[in-house]
């Protein structure tokens, strides 16, 4: 019996690159990894090809020939210093025309399901106390990158009516992991600097997902019927404050982190001076999600403690150079 073809969009990005591997070490499947350029990018393992930038004239005819299931990981994600002039289209053109481009000539090439990776953006910034984030809620997206992920979300579920093809949304929350970059990597950089950090008082609860509970529960929507047409939150299935993130993490690196308390209505009021509210609104905010849905339909939990989860963060960042 042939192993079914798993499609990776994205393959050699922080959550591809991870799907990939997993696919490789689990051996049920052969994954073909699509990537921008080569050969530098290429892969090890399994099948990769070239499709170049993702748009609404991207050819995916040689990616989805073949294919049983597409995992679509590639897309223009949040930019912190954005010089588009108008960063929506921009997001449109990648996260929603290029979207629907590969969906619809996978359709046609017989793909039979359809696995997006969204983001908790569709569901909005920040939840209230008491009342986490769940898939059924209405959307809320504020920002032109989680504006465009939940058009493509729509024009999924479109494209899956109109095709039979089975379409699986996951919304994830902050992924952290080996090789994470952005404000997380900048967390551990001032852990590993030894500076002090005015975030010993912040009392909210964010989720987090592990980059290895990510990958798992992609590859349970990819393998069960389950999953059809369905959307999931993720998450490690522990919320954490700020200032208990900070903590672990530092125990994770082996580091006495250096805290001090500071009011999060002042921290929140000294950043929107300086232009960095956006920042503090994820350092102090609240942004959590409930995943028991999740678990139900797909009889999952995820595999790796908090504790797990950010030890393999901080080795790889202990080993890479010039992180002390």
């Amino acid at each position: 019996m042939t192993a079914r073809r798993i499609l990776v969009t994205g393959a050699n990005g922080f959550v591809g690159s991870r799907v990939v591997a997993r696919i490789l070490t689990d051996g049920l499947e052969t994954p073909r990894a699509a990537i921008r350029r080569e050969p530098h990018d290429a892969l090890p393992g399994g099948e990769t090809v070239r499709v170049g930038s993702l748009g609404p004239d991207t050819d995916w005819s040689e990616a989805v020939r073949g294919a049983d299931v597409v995992v679509h990981c590639a897309a223009r994600v949040h930019v912190m210093r954005e010089l588009a002039e108008d960063p929506l289209a921009e997001f449109r053109k990648v996260n929603v025309e290029g979207t629907v481009t590969l969906a619809r000539q996978a359709a046609a090439a017989g793909v039979e399901r359809f696995v997006f990776l969204s983001s908790i953006k569709v569901n909005g910034e920040e939840s209230q106390p008491g009342k986490p984030f769940e898939a059924s809620d209405a959307p809320a997206p504020s920002d032109a990158y989680g504006k465009s992920k939940y058009e493509a979300e729509v024009s999924l579920q479109q494209i899956a009516s109109e095709t039979g093809m089975a379409v699986t949304v996951i919304r994830p929350v902050l992924v952290y992991g080996p090789g994470v970059k952005g404000n997380f990597r900048t967390i551990m950089r001032l852990l590993a600097l030894g500076l002090p950090l005015p975030l010993g008082a912040v009392d909210n609860r964010r989720s987090l997902v592990a980059l290895d509970n990510l990958c798992d529960l992609v590859m349970a929507c990819a393998r069960s019927a389950a999953a059809g047409n369905k959307t999931f939150l993720v998450s490690d299935g522990e919320d954490l404050s700020t200032t208990t993130l900070i903590r672990r993490l530092a125990a994770a690196m082996g580091i006495a982190p250096h805290l001090f308390p500071v009011s999060p209505r002042m921290l929140g009021t000294a950043a929107t001076v300086v232009a960095m509210g956006g920042i503090a609104k994820r350092l102090l905010g609240s942004l959590q999600v409930d995943i028991e849905p999740t678990a139900r339909a797909l009889d999952w939990r995820p595999p790796l403690s908090v504790e797990e989860g950010l030890k393999r963060a901080a080795d790889d960042f202990l080993r890479r150079p010039g992180s002390r």
